[in-house]
């Protein structure tokens, strides 16, 4: 349930809601917009909500029961747009905004040479991971804490904000010391444990959609991380698993303009891990920012062929150098910038 106040509505008459809301057992989620100040009321209780006990407080406009199960993602609770600050401009902005780099971070020349290319390309963020879930237990795991101390002299140098992916919630405190944006990948997007703490962080999170999730399931492990009161939470479609065998995984185009119509979340695509295989990330990517994304995540090394990991799906710098003036290209027709 949503509780919208009035325009005028007073500070006291605001917290009074709260206090009631509060008192009846649940949790009161503030959303302050320029046109209206929406207050959501989620959680469980044994008392019952009774929209009379809401609507006759004085400041309230209206009392709106919300159908679906995602209550602080969806746009019922929040119908504008949400801007993820990155970079000096947003996620969810008009700005498309790219995130760049390795898969693995193998050494410090890798990612600082990496990082300078992608930054002279155009990218908004460097992407570079230090710890890698792998499917094998024998493939490279990442160099930890060594590579987030890499990642964050590639950002001394470029001023590009570093985007890495927490594993586990032993990680977050060390990699919140390195990095500027947590991602939750594919494996994790439904560990709960993980997405209450970085939901705790107050860190901005990326939040990759699973394998074998539907687009409910991404909004309701995003529902997790907001509910701790962290809206800093930007959406990933990286594909799904499909019978196709032709590629890696089966891009969902339909879930980048779904998700803009029902959560007020950015939404980003990873072409990289949507196809797997460099000739098609170009199109897919493309095609990503002409149904609506509000931006890319790209992996991206000097060397593909020698890549410790995803190589088979790394743009080389110059393709990446291509890619972006094509996709800067659509984001034009499409009235946005990139």
């Amino acid at each position: 349930m949503i509780v919208v106040m009035k325009h005028n509505a007073s500070a006291k008459e605001i917290s009074d809601v709260i206090s009631r809301i509060r008192a009846d057992g649940y949790e009161a989620h503030l959303s302050e917009g320029e046109e209206r100040t929406v207050i959501g009321v989620v959680g469980e209780s044994p008392t019952p909500l009774r929209e009379d006990n809401y609507s006759a407080m004085d400041g309230v406009d209206s009392v709106v029961r919300i159908s679906v199960p995602y209550k602080l993602a969806s746009r019922e609770f929040h119908p504008a747009d949400s801007i993820v600050p990155l970079n000096g401009t947003g996620a969810g902005s008009n700005q498309i905004v790219v995130i760049a780099g390795p898969c693995s971070v193998e050494s410090r020349e890798q990612i600082i040479e990496t990082a300078c290319a992608v930054k002279e390309a155009g990218a908004t963020a460097l992407r570079g991971g230090a710890f890698k879930p792998r499917t094998s237990p024998y493939s490279f795991q990442g160099h930890g804490e060594k590579a987030l101390q890499w990642l964050a002299e590639a950002r001394e140098r470029t001023g590009l904000p570093i985007v890495t992916e927490v594993m586990d919630t032993t990680q977050i405190e060390m990699v919140c010391e390195y990095a500027d944006v947590l991602q939750i990948g594919a494996r994790n997007m439904q560990n709960f444990s993980l997405l209450h703490a970085v939901g705790e962080s107050q860190f901005p999170v990326l939040l990759k959609r699973g394998m074998a999730s539907t687009m409910e399931d991404l909004l309701m492990s995003a529902e997790y991380i907001l509910s701790h009161g962290n809206n800093r939470v930007i959406l990933c479609e990286r594909g799904i698993r499909t019978f196709e065998k032709y590629t890696r995984n089966t891009f969902d185009v339909n879930a980048i303009p779904v998700l803009k119509a029902r959560t007020h979340l950015p939404v980003i695509a990873d072409p990289s891990h949507a196809v797997g295989y460099w000739e098609y990330v170009e199109a897919i990517a493309r095609s990503a920012i002409a149904a609506g994304a509000d931006g890319l995540i790209v992996e991206v090394h000097p060397e593909p062929d020698k890549a410790l990991s995803d190589g088979r799906q790394s743009l080389t710098y110059k393709r990446f150098r291509s890619m972006m003036e094509q996709v800067a290209r659509v984001a034009q027709a499409v009235g946005r910038t990139a």
